[in-house]
């Protein structure tokens, strides 16, 4: 077989890595296109200013023992086991995320948090009747107060739409079956049968860096047989009589294949197909991408807090999110004694923050920290920007059904393997992108049928129950669901 992926982000580069171990023998030829200069895709990491960073904060956690024991196969026994601290930072408090009850009641004041508690209760007595919505589904739970304080703001800010025509499917998936009872039961039950999976306060962490991993397979690939091409770009997939038989590149090649995995947004895919029926092309162009701007500061100080990220629920500020990579593992940043922050913006193709140029950018978010109170200005010496395009599938109230008949016409051609965050339009962490790669591959090398759409964050049915500890791969046989 003759086979090509498209792009090399954590779901195309581990299909790459799985197929090529049959490389010689069921797989003649393996071609893997990535349009910009590294591999990685959202989780790729690069050195800036003598050290090393990833684009944002990327922790890898699963329970699948197939996708823990891949990567521990893969990276090679390069990591550190992280202690997770992430919090909120509201109204210059700090708040602890996951929530826990006391914590959070505690930094709102006793009138506060009584209002609070009394919301909650009124929740219980008086529930929201409509859950179909983030707002509905998350006041259900928390109650309206403890929403709007550490929900609503945030979730706006990374979406760009209210939280009432945000689909509940985010929360459901992100917060899980997380509520102000389950967070109190772990607050006093921290045994690990107790803990919710948004509640893990460990991680496996590359001493490379999250990209490390894929350039790691890259290397192995690559080693095997196959081709990675960085710098080039896919014009499109071209199909005939409903199967996709080659690719088109940006210089106009065209190059034939047995098989293709696409990881490319899946509206570009489907805008760029030619047999699509024209109900399809229009469902495929509602569907919409929310894009990243990440500024990345060097601060001249190696105290400024313990969390390896920030969650800024400040209304007067833009900035979403801030990394602190000294926080991570100490490989990272070696014998530097500066830290590198990066802080996050979110924003549409015709917002304004999109189109500002590096020095604004670098200049708004220096004034942003500093209105913090966490970093002085002068403690910033210098800033570097990326913009990251289409970064977040967004899901729009009643994407679902927007959603319906481009995944049945993607399914319909023959040997096009769809996967991925941009290619599936699926809000995937590392290890489900990971496990879309894996199935790709076994769909393409053994014929065994899995349904690539059925993959999401919501994904929790394992054979085995794992962990990756500092020592390897702990089991427990017991399937869980």
């Amino acid at each position: 077989m003759r086979i090509a992926v498209i792009g090399a982000g954590p779901a195309g580069m581990t299909a790459a890595y799985e197929i090529s171990k049959q490389l010689g023998e069921k797989v003649h030829r393996l071609d893997l296109f990535e349009k910009s200069d590294r591999v990685g895709g959202l989780a790729k990491s690069f050195h800036l200013w003598g050290q090393r960073v990833d684009l944002g904060p990327h922790r890898f956690f699963s329970h699948d023992a197939r996708i823990n024991s891949l990567w521990l196969e893969v990276v090679q026994g390069h990591y550190e086991i992280v202690n997770r601290q992430t919090r909120i930072y509201y109204r210059k408090k700090f708040f602890d995320y996951p929530i826990r009850p006391f914590n959070a009641l505690r930094g709102l004041g006793i009138v506060e948090a009584a209002r609070c508690l009394l919301s909650y209760m009124n929740e219980r007595l008086f529930p929201t009747r409509d859950t179909s919505t983030f707002e509905g589904w998350v006041t259900s739970r928390f109650g309206k107060r403890l929403y709007r304080i550490f929900f609503k703001t945030y979730s706006e800010k990374l979406w760009g739409i209210p939280c009432t025509e945000l689909d509940s499917d985010f929360a459901a998936q992100r917060i899980k079956k997380l509520s102000l009872l389950e967070a109190i039961k772990n607050a006093f039950f921290q045994g690990k049968d107790n803990k919710h999976a948004t509640l893990v306060d460990q991680f496996a962490y590359p001493t490379g860096g999250t990209g490390s991993v894929y350039e790691m397979m890259q290397h192995q690939v690559e080693s095997r047989g196959g081709k990675v091409m960085t710098g080039t770009g896919i014009e499109r997939v071209i199909t005939k009589n409903g199967r996709a038989v080659a690719l088109e590149l940006e210089n106009g090649e065209i190059r034939e294949y047995d098989h293709i995995v696409s990881s490319m947004p899946i509206s570009l895919l489907v805008q760029r197909l030619p047999e699509v029926p024209e109900p399809v092309a229009v469902h495929a162009g509602s569907l919409k991408f929310r894009n990243t701007i990440l500024v990345y500061l060097r601060v001249e100080r190696t105290d400024l807090f313990t969390d390896q990220w920030l969650y800024i629920h400040e209304k007067s500020l833009q900035m979403g999110r801030v990394t602190n990579f000294r926080n991570w593992v100490r490989q990272i940043y070696g014998d530097s004694g500066s830290t590198i922050l990066c802080l996050e913006y979110w924003c549409y193709f015709e917002d304004e923050l999109w189109n500002l140029g590096s020095e604004e950018l670098i200049s708004m978010a220096t004034d942003e920290i500093a209105q913090t109170g966490l970093v002085g200005r002068e403690d910033v010496k210098e800033g570097h920007v990326e913009k990251l395009p289409r970064c977040y599938p967004v899901y729009f109230r009643g994407y679902r059904e927007t959603m319906k008949p481009v995944e049945e016409y993607l399914s319909s051609v023959a040997h096009l393997h769809v996967i991925g965050r941009y290619g599936a339009y699926k809000y995937n962490n590392q290890d489900h992108s990971i496990l879309m790669g894996m199935l790709a591959a076994e769909n393409i090398l053994e014929d065994s049928g899995h349904d690539l759409w059925a993959i999401n964050t919501d994904y929790e049915v394992y054979q085995e129950a794992s962990i990756i500890t500092k020592t390897g791969l702990v089991i427990n046989q017991t399937a869980r669901q």
